[in-house]
This record gives structure tokens, C-alpha cells and sequence, in this order.
């Protein structure tokens, strides 16, 4: 410790705390809380990679792609680990709960960011609706396992509804206690998932006839293995509550992607070496497929906990984005409450979930098992925003000087393979008249215009508030070091003078 260190504790014992405090504009959330593992239980859980790593296997079992399936799973694997890059230039610097929509902001206009913020909300409420309902499906799938028949549709839709039920109240409870849980249950999916495939003896026998597929095995692939990875980057809704944000979002955010990939490309080497089969059959078929039941409850329990976990993921995700907007009040203020116990956004969760759930219940009667275009629809969202948060990197680092190679080399890359998969995707929606995909494009692009100007006529204001981000505050300062004000610009200073002085009013609230 210092000289100076230890003279400026000691002058904060007897220096008086400020009777005006500024605080951070996130400051409800509960600042400083989540340790390295939680958020990369954040991650991991809404990925599901467990669940990943069975529908790869389905792909690779089913259509024998070869070497070159493996090869697209592993490249694609690269270029989100550049997308992990591209924000990680943002995570660095600064803390917010709305994510890829905040980072946009620092680097495009406030359209693009509007933009983003809607195909982040339709990319996370589309895995979770998926997820819910095949979390209840697979659930329902134990039942049948142990010689149960649920009358359908009526148990699905009570189980979806439950499982909702059960994620709203967890992810009120509290983060801590939701990343930890859903960790634990992630880690056991997955040590389940690696365990059969590697104690399985090779086949060469085909898995179940799969759903239709509107692309080439190659490019379905590599669209596949972007869904699965979705979601890889939701620690970053969660830096105002990390204890040290800059760095270990940055951390989670890198490694999710390198985790996830390997798991990825091991399910698909299984697969091909002829261990992929059994874990397939045992989940799609159940014993018809030749396993035993034994084997067919601990598959269907492993995927039913890892579709729980990714659905508890998004919604703690999801609830952040609309917590950030309503904080911004370019959505309705009531998003941006918080739990006085648990410091959790708890209007914003339900908001989320109880969306997620009328969602699901309509997947489940209608596309659960062909779910082609619905995914599409989710791919052009997860897609357009990595492409914008590249772009907007490279914008936001030309802007401060702060560029090197790799950061510029992914920013060009996402930027120009972002935009080839967007027009790959609505032409081939357009070729197999997949008409939803090419409006989710074209409602996407337009939702940021549209939106502004809503925003400009109804509540001007919050277009000056959009970008929201974690702060400096009054608890930071050690006591008798200086005093923390906001100016008529709105910057935060800290003024040498101890004594007192008139604070000046910001647009930060608690």
C-alpha cells in the first residue's frame, strides 16, 4: 500500500458522506454482485449446449455429411468467436444491462440501436418460446418413458405453463441463486450427454427421419450451430451486477463460444464415428429405437433440465434488455421496477415470461417437430444484431483511435459474412416460400425508423437517455477524496474541493 493510498483512507474515516449522492443509472439492480462463475453459468445455460450437441448429432447421424460437416461446424464456431471479439471491444469499457442494443448505440445512430433492440427481443423471446416448448415435450417424454400417456394437447400446455411459472419465480429469487442453480443443471446435462456418447458402442445405423430442411446440409449446418450458440453472449446483460465487469464479462464472453464450439465438434465426431446414434434414437424414438429405459430416462431428463436451464437463461436475459429500455423509457417506465429484497427487475421478468409463455403454447400447437421457419425467423434476428454490434465496433474504435488488427480484421469479417447469411437466408426462405422469413428481414429493418419516430412525436426526451450504462457513483469515491457531481452536460466529475458546493442536477436516478 501507498503513502498516498493509506493518507486518503485515512481521511475517509473522518470525512462526511455527501447528503446528495449520485448514483449510477442502474443502480437498483444491485451493483457488484456476480462472480466469474455466475456469469459464465448465464451463458452456458442459455445456450443449452447440451441440447446442441444431440441436434448436431441428429444432422450429422441422419444426413452423413462427412468430414465437410464437421469442417462447416467448425468454422462457423470461428466466426461467432469473431462476433465474441467484435464485442468484447465494448464490454472493456464500459457495463450495461441492455447489451448488444447499448453497444450498438456507442457506435451507430439511435435508429440502428433501436434496430438492434428489436431483433434482440425477437431473437431471445423466439429461443425461448422453442426452448419452453420443447423443455415441456421432452418432460412429457419421461412420463412416457415410464409407460404414461398425458391426454395431448391439455398436458402440454399445463406442463408449459408450470415450467413458466417456475422460471418467473427463480428469476425473481434472485440472480445469484438462478446462474448458480442453472449451472449445476447444465453441467450435469452435459456430463450426461458426453458420457453416453462416449460409452456408446459405434453403429452404423440411421437415426429417425428428421424435419424438413429448406437449405443444403452445409449451409443448414452452419445456421444450426449460430442457433445453438445463441445466447452466448447474454453475460453481457449482466456487467452492472458483476463484481468485475470490464474484465470478466469480457472473460465469459470470449470463452462461451470456445467452449461451446468444442462441445460442438465433438458431438459432431461422435456422430460420424458412429456414437451419435444411440443418444439420437434414445431421445427422438425413445425404446422403439432398440435402447433401454434405463438409458432413454436419464437422455430425456438430461435434455429436459438443459431445456429448463436455457429457458431460466433467456428469461434473466430478456428481462434485462426490457429493464434497460424502460430505465431509458423508450419502452413504458413500469419494465424498469426492481425488487426491493431481491434487486431483480420482477415486472420485466414476467413481462418476458408471461410473453415467452403465450408463445409457447401457440409453438406447441402448431410447429413443435417442424419448426423450419420459426427458426429461420430466429436466425435472421440473432444475425442482424452480431452483424450490427460488428459494425458498430468498428465505428466506435475509429471514432476513439483505439483499433488494432484483430479487432478491425472481425469487424469487417462479421460485418460482411453477417450480411451474406441475411440475404442467404430471406432468398431461400423466398425459393421455399418461407414468406415469414424475408417479413422478419424486412420488419427488423424498418422497426429502428419506425420506431424513433414514435419515440420523437410521443416522449422526445428518451431519445437523449437511449445507451444507458453502468457509472460512476457517490459509493465509489473513497470518503474525503472529492465529490462526485454531474454537470449541464451530463458527465460525471469528481471535484477536487471536499467542501461543500452545489450539485448539479443529471438525468441519473436510482
Amino acid at each position: 500500500m501507498t503513502a498516498a493510498l493509506r493518507a486518503a483512507i485515512a481521511r475517509s474515516h473522518d470525512a462526511d458522506r455527501t447528503p446528495d449522492p449520485v448514483y449510477s443509472p442502474l443502480h437498483a439492480l444491485g451493483r457488484r454482485q456476480l462472480s466469474p462463475i455466475d456469469l459464465l453459468g448465464q451463458s452456458l445455460s442459455t445456450i443449452a449446449p447440451a441440447t446442441g450437441m444431440v441436434f448436431i448429432a441428429l444432422w450429422m447421424v441422419s444426413h452423413q455429411p462427412g468430414v465437410t460437416g464437421l469442417a462447416a461446424i467448425a468454422a462457423t464456431t470461428a466466426v461467432v468467436s469473431l462476433v465474441a471479439v467484435c464485442i468484447t471491444q465494448f464490454t472493456r469499457r464500459l457495463a450495461a444491462a441492455g447489451s448488444l442494443y447499448s453497444f450498438v448505440f456507442q457506435g451507430l445512430s439511435a435508429r440502428a440501436t433501436l434496430t438492434t433492440g428489436t431483433a434482440l427481443l425477437l431473437g431471445y423471446l423466439g429461443i425461448s418460446i422453442s426452448v419452453l416448448a420443447n423443455a415441456a415435450d421432452s418432460l412429457l417424454g419421461v412420463a412416457v418413458a415410464l409407460g404414461h400417456r398425458p391426454p395431448q394437447p391439455g398436458a402440454q400446455l399445463a406442463v408449459v405453463a408450470l415450467i413458466a411459472v417456475t422460471v418467473t419465480v427463480i428469476a425473481v429469487r434472485g440472480v445469484r441463486f438462478a446462474t448458480r442453480a442453472i449451472l449445476v443443471v447444465e453441467i450435469c446435462s452435459l456430463a450426461l450427454i458426453v458420457a453416453v456418447m462416449i460409452g456408446s458402442p459405434a453403429e452404423a445405423s440411421t437415426a429417425a427421419a428428421v424435419p424438413h430442411s429448406p437449405m443444403s446440409i452445409m449451409p443448414f449446418l452452419a445456421m444450426l450451430t449460430v442457433l445453438s450458440m445463441a445466447g452466448f453472449e447474454s453475460s453481457a446483460f449482466f456487467g452492472p451486477e458483476a463484481k468485475r465487469p470490464l474484465a470478466t464479462v469480457s472473460r465469459t464472453v470470449l470463452i462461451s463460444p470456445v467452449i461451446c464450439g468444442a462441445l460442438f465438434v465433438f458431438a459432431a465426431w461422435a456422430a460420424l464415428a458412429g456414437h451419435g446414434s444411440v443418444i439420437v434414437g434414445a431421445y427422438f424414438e425413445g425404446t422403439a429405437s432398440g435402447a433401454s429405459v434405463e438409458l432413454v430416462l436419464a437422455v430425456k431428463i438430461g435434455m429436459t433440465c438443459s431445456w429448463f436451464a436455457s429457458t431460466l437463461g433467456c428469461a434473466q436475459a430478456g428481462s434485462r434488455l426490457l429493464y434497460s429500455m424502460g430505465v431509458e423509457r423508450v419502452l413504458p417506465t413500469s419494465l424498469a421496477r426492481v425488487h426491493r429484497r431481491f434487486r431483480t427487475p420482477y415486472v420485466a421478468v414476467t413481462t418476458f415470461t408471461v410473453a415467452g409463455l403465450g408463445g409457447a403454447l401457440l409453438f406447441s400447437l402448431t410447429v413443435l417437430g417442424d419448426a423450419a421457419g420459426f427458426n429461420g425467423v430466429v436466425e435472421i434476428a440473432l444475425v442482424s444484431a452480431y452483424t450490427l454490434v460488428a459494425a458498430a465496433s468498428l465505428r466506435f474504435l475509429n471514432r476513439i483511435g483505439e483499433h488494432t488488427v484483430l479487432s478491425r480484421a472481425a469487424a469487417v469479417a462479421v460485418t460482411l459474412v453477417g450480411g451474406s447469411l441475411l440475404v442467404y437466408i430471406v432468398v431461400d426462405g423466398v425459393a421455399h416460400r418461407f414468406w415469414a422469413v424475408p417479413a422478419a428481414l424486412v420488419t427488423i429493418a424498418l422497426s429502428g425508423t419506425v420506431w424513433y419516430r414514435i419515440l420523437r412525436r410521443v416522449r422526445p426526451d428518451s431519445l437523449a437517455t437511449i445507451g444507458a450504462f453502468d457509472s460512476v457513483e457517490t459509493a465509489d469515491i473513497l470518503p474525503g477524496a472529492g465529490r462526485l457531481v454531474i454537470d449541464d452536460d451530463g458527465r460525471r466529475r469528481i471535484l477536487p474541493d471536499p467542501g461543500p458546493g452545489p450539485h448539479v442536477a443529471g438525468g441519473d436516478r436510482p
